[in-house]
């Protein structure tokens, strides 16, 4: 990625341009405006029904939007199956079910789209693999399959499937709503690892304290569109909109 000559800074990892999106007559997405540095770490919040998940489906290219512009690493989205394909490579996603593939090891899981889609060397699949599962701290259950393990261990395994791709920009789906209350913190504290390593995330969570400690900007989304965003320090100090102060007396109790 080039810096510009003029600023010498780094182009956005994300630019979202006036982006709406429909599902029939229901309008999900409203002139979405959004821009996301290089190692910028978002956190995305709202009610259900809010535009949230759609939001980061939009950006690989799981939802279509019908207006606006999507653009990743210089990349604009659009219905070229190249685009897509050259941007998907480029953007891990966690989502809320693991959609880990059941009749494949966690190793194979691992390495199915590093050798098919990177086209990577079974040797070299299997180390990155293996090298992952042990930044996820779960080594040992690399020739598991996923039944057998606990609801956290699947997350951290997908987290890990993800980082075999090396993406640049990583989109989180309300990565933790699945699990049991015991399990969403050892999923958070992978997520805060990899935030302080300085990686691009967009996360969609209710997990507040993980906005706090590692989000740069918190977002908040009300029918379909961005009412507010701020630093977290100002976004739980000094809301300024009277639906962000109501949704934050909900989660905050």
């Amino acid at each position: 990625m080039t810096t510009s000559p003029l600023t010498g800074e780094e182009p956005p990892a994300i630019v979202i341009d006036g982006l709406n999106k429909w599902y029939g007559d229901y309008h999900a997405l409203r002139n979405v405006e959004l821009s996301v540095k290089r190692g910028e770490r978002i956190v995305i919040c709202g009610p259900s029904g809010s535009g949230k998940s759609t939001l980061i489906r939009c950006i690989n290219a799981l939802e279509t939007h019908q207006e606006g512009a999507i653009t990743v690493n210089g990349t604009q989205l659009s219905s070229n199956f190249k685009a897509i394909d050259e941007i998907r490579r480029d953007v891990g996603m966690v989502f809320q079910g693991f959609n880990l593939f059941p009749h494949l090891t966690i190793l194979e899981n691992c390495m199915l789209a590093p050798m098919r889609v990177r086209r990577q060397p079974l040797a070299e699949a299997e180390e990155r693999a293996r090298h992952f599962l042990a930044r996820v701290r779960i080594p040992e259950q690399a020739d598991k399959y996923p039944g057998q393990l606990s609801g956290g261990q699947q997350q951290r395994v997908a987290i890990a499937r993800a980082l075999c791709m090396s993406p640049s920009v990583m989109l989180f789906d309300e990565p933790t709503s699945a699990l049991d209350a015991e399990m969403v913190k050892e999923v958070l504290d992978i997520m805060v690892d990899l935030a302080e390593e300085g990686m691009t995330m967009l996360c969609v969570t209710h997990e507040m304290g993980f906005a706090r400690q590692v989000a740069d900007r918190v977002i908040f989304m009300d029918a379909g569109q961005i009412v507010e965003m701020n630093t977290p320090a100002e976004f739980f100090g000094n809301p300024r909109h009277e639906r962000t102060r109501t949704f934050l007396a909900q989660v905050l109790h």
